[in-house]
């Protein structure tokens, strides 16, 4: 390769970005704006560590799904058909399954706050068909490409909104109430709360084969190179992790330390958190939280609809022919069906999608170590690995399944 072609592999523009940041538009969701809130709410900055570790721990998993299409050309959901049929339908199944609850929660989650900010009332089954529809219509419409450009703004306006909400929370916050007693997130009744928080920290593991679903659809399209793909990650991978501490910030400032009962149900606590910073800071502030809000699960409505069905539809194409040669042919089938699914799930569950939506978040930390282990063996049999990643994967997998099995055993009573 000349000097030119070197040079041009390294430029990095606008439109190098691409799967990282709908990684990080998938993640900052529930996990954000919910999970880490909460935790800044209950208990102050001390959950910051565990926040920190999520993000530490899924990391080299992520990486090695965006280095495993760099390498190889093809999605995870490729390289796990090649180690056995039987874990490709497993994962099928799993992702049709996670990908149904997860796009119907943060719908709901999203509806609740369009709420927020109409002006009229309309009931919470009619305001998640505007979210699912204009979803739908936004993807029909422009596809993929669409949505790589449409969820670039979305995460730069995020941004912007998010770190100016903290930075006017932290100079006026809220006072602590004379009786109040700090709560220790440090002992086994908390943990279930602590798994579901990592659970969707930055997003489920199963969102790193999406995300190599979509990088390789990106490398085969635009040619990208492997420095533009992995500035692309990481730029959207640390974007994630560090708004995940700016939104336990915004519950630190706002609403820890009052005396307030905090909501633990999505639905509930969102409007909650909108009201209590309009208290605090002013009423003009309103429309501010409720549009990071809503920018925050709108992104996430979108990119699971897109992840979740672009996914699948490569899973069928695997199991009926042995290539992804037909994936586009069913993208769109897919992609109705997880948000027609999503949105039935509401109508049906509207009253349970709060224990829907932690069953999803518990349960994408249980079965993290298993796909943790399974992309690093597949990275192992593409790509040489430095003995520092090597130690630093293991450490994470071993962190991973540690707080599984010490979840698992309080689960079944056999602790505490």
């Amino acid at each position: 390769m000349n000097d030119t072609a070197a040079n041009a592999d390294k430029k990095l523009t606008w439109q190098s970005f691409g799967p990282g940041i709908l990684m990080a538009s998938a993640a900052i969701g529930g996990s954000h704006l919910v999970a880490s809130t909460q935790a800044g709410a209950l208990y102050g900055w001390q959950l910051a560590i565990m926040i920190i570790l999520a993000n530490l721990a899924k990391y080299p998993f992520y990486r090695f799904g965006t280095e495993y299409a760099y390498r190889t050309g093809d999605s995870l959901v490729a390289g796990y058909a090649k180690i056995s049929r039987l874990y490709l339908w497993a994962f099928f199944i799993l992702c049709i399954i996670s990908g149904v609850i997860s796009t119907g929660a943060v719908a709901l989650l999203c509806a609740v706050i369009l709420g927020q900010m109409l002006p009229w009332e309309l009931n919470t089954l009619a305001l998640s068909g505007i979210v699912m529809v204009t979803s739908w219509l936004l993807l029909f419409a422009g596809h993929y490409k669409l949505l790589d450009g449409l969820t670039k703004w979305i995460i730069v306006s995020l941004t912007v909104a998010t770190v100016a909400a903290v930075f006017i929370a932290a100079g006026k916050p809220s006072a602590i109430s004379a009786d109040f007693i700090p709560a220790s997130p440090w002992n086994l009744a908390a943990l279930g709360f602590i798994i579901a928080l990592m659970g969707w920290m930055p997003a489920p593991l199963e969102f790193s084969a999406i995300t190599s679903v979509w990088t390789a659809k990106k490398i085969h399209a635009e040619k990208t190179s492997y420095f533009q793909g992995m500035v692309d990650f990481n730029v959207g991978y640390l974007t994630s992790a560090i708004l995940a501490l700016f939104f336990l910030a915004l519950g630190v400032f706002v609403q820890y330390g009052t005396g307030q009962e905090i909501a633990m149900q999505g639905g509930a606590y969102v409007p909650q958190l909108i009201q209590m910073y309009t208290e605090t800071i002013g009423s003009w502030s309103k429309m501010l939280v409720a549009a990071i809000a809503f920018l925050c699960m709108y992104g996430t409505v979108i990119t699971c609809a897109d992840g979740y069905g672009r996914t699948n539809a490569e899973s069928l194409s695997l199991i009926l022919t042995g290539s992804t040669a037909d994936t586009e042919k069913y993208v769109s089938r897919w992609t109705a069906f997880t948000i027609v699914a999503g949105y039935g799930l509401i109508a049906f569950f509207l009253g349970q999608m709060a224990a829907l939506l932690k069953f999803a978040m518990i349960s994408a930390f249980v079965t993290a170590p298993i796909f943790a282990y399974l992309n690093y063996s597949l990275i192992k049999k593409h790509g040489k690995i430095s003995p520092a990643m090597k130690w630093y994967t293991l450490a994470c997998i071993a962190f991973l399944l540690g707080f599984t099995v010490l979840f698992l055993l309080q689960f079944f009573g056999l602790i505490g």
